[in-house]
């Protein structure tokens, strides 16, 4: 299928061999490719860059993408990226390795005196940028779970301040995503399994959050049913490739429904693995139960309705078991104690969870003291 919402999407099995088609077409003459360290040594990579070097495309690849990259790995890329005398950027991996990509996209030919942190997702913040020195960007995603193929930010993470940010330019909207649900089949378990659940949390946190956008709602009451049919059919059989193609569906649609809002699950796993260097889906999905006690006051009713739609029994109680045996499925630890968090500074992680702007889109307000009463309840 062609796609046009929220952005072109090219979706199929094999339709990474269009690849060069399609970055010729957004005028891309000698493209950066940007992945992670492990997915570059990977078949599907190698064959991403074949199919560039044969539409006379060259093969150029940038891979020093840390798990929850930093400004570091953006000033590398970008100097990689002027040095090759490239003028455009294909995102290829997971959320690292797109969040990434977009950041030398952005920055790549603004001037010296523009800081990356200037284009925090705030206000206007956006418009600080020159637009007409941003790269063009495709996207092409290796897992389902991040979304950010369709999304118009990234994530980064400052290595001095522990802290990750949301940088939003329009422009960063990859002018053509291809989802190819075969590129993912050779993903890890734990990979499969993390992303999968940050997908169903991208979804379930847009649906719960109180603002008003029922095209939001919408899309992300079918995502969720989506995750909770397909991710333990993908987890237990790499190689179904419809249920691969209904998760790389489920990704994207988190993405487009978490416009409406996140809440307290991101805000919690955003300074977790900014300290802690843990997988960011891992990390919602073992504080996930913890944060439905916690909003079960204001969520209730609407998880009852959410539970019917899905086809799960029992309301609110029946929703949370199902997760909890998701997460039993996959192996997900079941507290951030048991995923390594020792020795936590509460007092600096609950300050840095009510700085991120995702906690504003909670359904019960988060404050000092019961955000660090959740945290507690998360080890």
């Amino acid at each position: 299928m062609n796609w046009s919402y929220p952005t072109a999407v090219k979706f199929g099995v094999g339709r990474i061999k269009e690849l060069a088609d399609h970055a010729k077409a957004v005028g891309m003459k000698a493209p950066l490719l940007v992945t992670d360290k492990a997915l570059a040594a990977l078949p599907i990579t190698a064959e991403a860059l074949s199919v560039l070097e044969a539409g006379g495309l060259g093969k150029a690849l940038f891979s020093e993408v840390d798990a929850n990259p930093t400004e570091a790995n953006m000033a590398a890329g970008i100097a990689v990226y002027k040095a090759g005398g490239h003028d455009g950027v294909i995102c290829f991996g997971g959320g690292s390795a797109l969040d990434l990509g977009k950041m030398i996209a952005l920055m790549a030919g603004q001037p010296a005196t523009l800081s990356v942190w200037d284009l925090e997702d705030i206000g206007d913040w956006w418009t600080r940028a020159d637009a007409s020195k941003i790269a063009p960007i495709i996207a092409v995603p290796t897992t389902a779970g991040t979304g950010s193929e369709v999304g118009r930010a990234g994530v980064l993470t400052n290595a001095t301040t522990h802290k990750k940010k949301i940088i939003f330019h329009p422009a960063l909207m990859p002018k053509v995503t291809i989802c190819d649900p075969a590129l993912t089949v050779g993903m890890p378990r734990f990979i499969t399994a993390g992303t999968g659940m940050d997908a169903l949390a991208h979804c379930l946190e847009a649906y719960c959050s109180p603002f008003y956008h029922p095209m939001s709602q919408g899309i992300a009451l079918e995502g969720m049913r989506l995750v909770f049919e397909n991710l333990p059919k993908v987890y237990a059989n790499p190689g179904d490739l419809e249920a691969r193609a209904h998760m790389m569906s489920a990704a994207a649609m988190g993405a487009v429904a978490f416009q409406k809002g996140l809440g307290a699950i991101h805000s919690l796993s955003h300074p977790i693995g900014a300290v802690y260097n843990t997988h960011h889906g891992t990390t919602n999905a073992v504080v996930m139960p913890m944060v439905l006690d916690f909003n079960r006051p204001a969520i209730e009713d609407r998880l009852t309705r959410a539970a019917a739609y899905i086809g799960i029994a029992g309301g609110f109680e029946g929703f949370r078991a199902a997760v909890m045996d998701l997460r039993k499925t996959l192996s997900i630890p079941e507290t951030l104690t048991a995923l390594g968090v020792t020795n936590p500074d509460l007092a600096t992680l609950t300050e840095m969870a009510l700085e991120d702007p995702s906690c504003g889109g909670n359904p019960i307000e988060m404050n000092a003291a019961n955000t660090r009463a959740l945290f507690e309840a998360c080890l």
